[in-house]
């Protein structure tokens, strides 16, 4: 994506530098980045930056909402997966589903043994493929990399106008019986 400039600083003040040509708004919910790893809060901000994006912390239900071109997309990230303690990420999940239209988890499981939690109890707890939309990776980089990567491609998608093109592609190929 972009190359990552290291940023040596505290992790609670928020980035308020003015960008030239800003890619978004990142906010950020203020408990979820206090059980973070001051470093890996540090990585987020550089991350950010060098994308184009301000950081704010605030007290949000989700971990993080970006509003790209208008678009918001919510994210629940789940950093550490304890396949001992499952119910409450469910909970939340099924909790925000039906308040964001464009809501994704991204879950980090680095071991064969979380993987596994993950998809038992994703079926175990109900979840319908794609409602909302799971991302699992194998660490957390990966995975803030991947919230950052969708967020930037539905603000695209969104300031293009893909969506109706694509409906309107799709009812013409009907309308020519095609379909």
């Amino acid at each position: 994506m972009a190359n990552l400039k290291s940023i040596h600083r505290d992790p609670t003040v928020q980035n308020t530098s003015t960008l030239t040509s800003s890619a978004g708004v990142c906010m950020m919910n203020s408990k979820w980045r206090d059980e973070q790893h001051p470093s890996f809060i540090n990585f987020i901000s550089s991350f950010l930056a060098a994308n184009s994006f301000r950081l704010n912390f605030v007290p949000i239900s989700p971990d993080c909402i970006f509003n790209c071109g208008g678009l918001s997309v919510a994210f629940i990230f789940v950093t550490n997966w304890d396949c001992d303690n499952i119910m409450p990420i469910f909970s939340r999940v099924q909790k925000l589903k039906g308040q964001f239209a464009n809501f994704y988890v991204v879950v980090s499981l680095s071991t064969k043994e979380q993987n596994d939690s993950f998809v038992r109890s994703y079926f175990k707890y109900g979840m319908e493929l794609g409602k909302p939309t799971f991302v699992p990776v194998q660490d957390r980089e990966m995975g803030f990399e991947k919230i950052v990567k969708i967020a930037l491609s539905r603000g695209a998608c969104k300031r293009q106008d893909v969506t109706s093109k694509l409906k309107a592609e799709e009812a013409s190929y009907a309308w020519d019986g095609q379909f």
